[in-house]
C-alpha cells in the first residue's frame, strides 16, 4: 500500500483499469479480473462516467457484493467530460454534481473513495468547479478529490485555489510518454499530491506485441483504439521499446513487468493503472510485482527513453 501525496488516503501500488469494460470486456471477465486482483491484495479500481457511455461503472456496481465487499475496495471515478452536452468539457457545478449521482446510481454505492475532474473546462470558473467538489466531500458522497489530464499550471492553480486539499493527479506517463516530469509531476508533488499513471505500458506498445506486425486482437486493430496507439507505433519510439525487450531478456521477465515496474517506482507515482481484456492478460501484469528494477537498468531506460522528455 502506498499513501496517496500527503493526504491520508492509502491504496495498493497498482491499480486495476476498467475503460473496457461493458464493451471489449464482459461483466464474467470484468468479475474474474477483480477477483484475481483483489486475492493478490490490490484495492484501488479506477473508472469514469464516460467509459463505455457508463457500462464500466454499471459493470463495477454489479461486482460489488457478488465477487467482492464495496470495504475491500478503493473507488476512483472521473466527471467533467460531457460528449452529449454542447461542450465536451464540462465542470459546471450543475454538471459536476448530476454526474456524481449518477455515478453512485451505477455503482450501487453511497460513496466514491476517490472523485476526479476529468479535464480542465475554460469555459467554467474554477471557483465554481471548486465548489462543487467541496459541496461533494462534505455531503459525504466523496472521501477524497483529485484532477486528471490538468497541465502543470491547472494542478498549480487548482491546488492553490482550493479550500480543501486536492490529492491526486491523473496522467499518462510511461517510459514513451515522460513529458509530465517537465513540470507535472513536480507541481503535484509541491502540492501535496499523488500521481496516478494511466497507460503505463505506452499504449500497449512496451509489451513488444507490435515489434514485428499488428496482432489482429489488439488494441491498435480495434476501430475504437487504433489511433490512440498509432501515436506510438512509429520509428522515434522503437529504441525504448527495443530497450525494454533487451533488459526483459536479461533478468528473465516480461517487457511488460520491466515498464510496469520502471513506472511503478518513479518519484511521486503512486501506481501505475493497469487495463486488460482478459484475465490472463490482467494475471501478466500482477506478476510485475515481484519485479524490482536493478539500479543499472534502470539508468539505462532512463538514458534511451530521455529524449522523449520534450514529446
Amino acid at each position: 500500500m502506498r499513501r496517496v501525496g500527503t493526504s491520508g488516503l492509502w491504496v495498493s501500488r497498482l491499480a486495476l483499469g476498467t475503460m473496457t469494460w461493458g464493451r471489449d470486456t464482459d461483466a464474467d471477465d470484468a468479475g474474474a479480473q477483480l477477483k484475481a486482483f483483489v486475492n493478490v491484495g490490490g484495492a484501488l479500481v479506477d473508472t469514469a462516467d464516460v467509459y463505455t457511455d457508463g457500462l464500466s461503472e454499471s459493470v463495477l456496481g454489479g461486482l460489488l457484493a457478488t465477487v467482492v465487499e464495496r470495504d475491500e475496495l478503493t473507488i476512483a471515478t472521473k466527471a467533467g467530460i460531457d460528449p452529449a452536452g454542447t461542450r465536451r468539457r464540462n465542470t459546471s457545478r450543475g454538471h459536476l454534481l448530476s454526474a456524481l449521482d449518477a455515478s453512485l446510481q451505477r455503482l450501487g454505492t453511497d460513496y466514491i473513495d476517490l472523485w476526479q475532474l476529468h479535464a480542465w473546462d475554460e469555459h467554467t470558473p474554477l471557483e465554481e468547479t471548486l465548489s462543487a467538489l467541496e459541496i461533494a466531500v462534505r455531503s459525504g458522497r466523496v472521501r477524497y478529490v483529485g484532477v486528471s489530464n490538468f497541465a502543470a499550471w491547472q494542478l498549480a492553480t487548482a491546488a492553490s485555489r482550493s479550500n480543501f486539499a486536492l490529492v491526486s493527479s491523473q496522467v499518462e506517463y510511461s517510459l514513451l510518454a515522460r513529458a509530465v516530469e517537465k513540470d507535472l509531476t513536480p507541481a503535484a508533488e509541491f502540492h501535496g499530491m499523488g500521481v496516478l499513471a494511466w497507460s503505463p505500458l505506452g499504449r500497449g506498445v512496451l509489451t513488444g506485441k507490435y515489434r514485428s506486425s499488428t496482432p489482429p486482437d489488439s488494441r491498435a486493430a480495434s476501430p475504437h483504439f487504433q489511433s490512440f496507439v498509432g501515436r506510438y507505433l512509429d520509428d522515434s519510439h522503437t529504441r525504448v521499446v527495443d530497450a525494454v525487450a533487451t533488459a526483459a531478456d536479461g533478468l528473465g521477465v516480461s517487457p511488460l513487468a520491466v515498464a510496469l515496474a520502471w513506472v511503478r517506482d518513479r518519484p511521486g507515482v503512486v501506481a501505475p493503472i493497469v487495463g486488460a481484456r482478459t484475465s490472463g492478460q490482467l494475471m501478466a501484469s500482477l506478476q510485475s510485482e515481484d519485479l524490482t528494477l536493478p539500479s543499472e537498468i534502470r539508468a539505462a531506460l532512463d538514458d534511451v527513453s530521455a529524449v522523449l522528455l520534450a514529446h
